[in-house]
């Protein structure tokens, strides 16, 4: 069984500028995840892909087996991560004559994972056999019960799903998940037949919420950046 890891790194960040190659608990953001697939121990290729040159150099130094220059069209604000990953597999797979059976994203913003989830996540495909799997946490809100929605005519406002009999108490509502954007696994040819995320057999890997923190704003960086300082202490 052959797998890659990849790790989407882009140059530009609206929410936390330079976020990616920020220093957290001692090291560039994205270098986290890194760590995580060297300790998996699971990689034939471990591949940064960006389009910022710091970055694409800094990676090979934190254990990163190639870096790979993603195309202009791929880093775009509108750009999806999706098919930066498939450039990145056909790119590493062109290089060294390997063909991947596995493909993992681990996401550079969710450095609180730990290299446990990274092979929990591929033997739950490997071991059933499925097309991709996602990682998520019990979500805390619910569309059933107290996430609401507001219709834009009427202003009206009332729960995101509704159920014929309603829902009483949160506990008696249908289970529900966050994703947390932590780590992507697909079966490599599944991957290279549609370029996203979701198959028939795409199955949820659960986290904790604990390290199921992903970085979008100033805020998430001052909790994430503590988090890591306390565990490495």
């Amino acid at each position: 069984m052959t797998r890659i890891c990849t790790i989407a790194v882009r140059g530009g960040s609206k929410g936390v500028p330079g976020k990616n190659w920020r220093t957290v608990a001692g090291k560039p953001l994205f270098a986290h995840s890194i760590a995580h697939a060297v300790e998996s121990g699971l990689f034939d290729a471990i591949a940064v892909t960006s389009d910022a040159p710091e970055v694409l150099n800094t990676a090979l130094s934190f254990g990163a087996t190639h870096a790979v220059t993603r195309p202009a069209e791929l880093a775009s604000d509108t750009a999806g991560k999706v098919p930066a990953i498939a450039h990145a597999v056909r790119t590493v797979e062109a290089e060294t004559g390997l063909h991947f059976d596995t493909v993992v994203d681990l996401d550079a913003t969710s450095p609180l994972r730990l290299a446990s989830d990274v092979i929990a996540a591929i033997a739950l495909l490997e071991d059933n056999g499925l097309e991709s799997v996602i990682t998520a946490c019990e979500a805390r809100r619910s569309p059933y019960f107290n996430l609401v929605e507001v219709d834009p005519t009427t202003g009206r406002v009332g729960v995101a799903k509704q159920l014929p009999e309603g829902v009483l108490r949160r506990q008696d509502a249908p289970e529900t998940f966050d994703m947390n954007a932590s780590i992507y696994v697909w079966q490599r040819d599944a991957l290279e037949r549609e370029a996203k995320v979701f198959f028939p057999s795409t199955r949820i890997y659960e986290m904790p919420p604990e390290r199921s923190l992903d970085i979008d704003s100033e805020f998430d960086f001052e909790i994430v950046s503590w988090l890591l300082e306390k565990r490495s202490s």
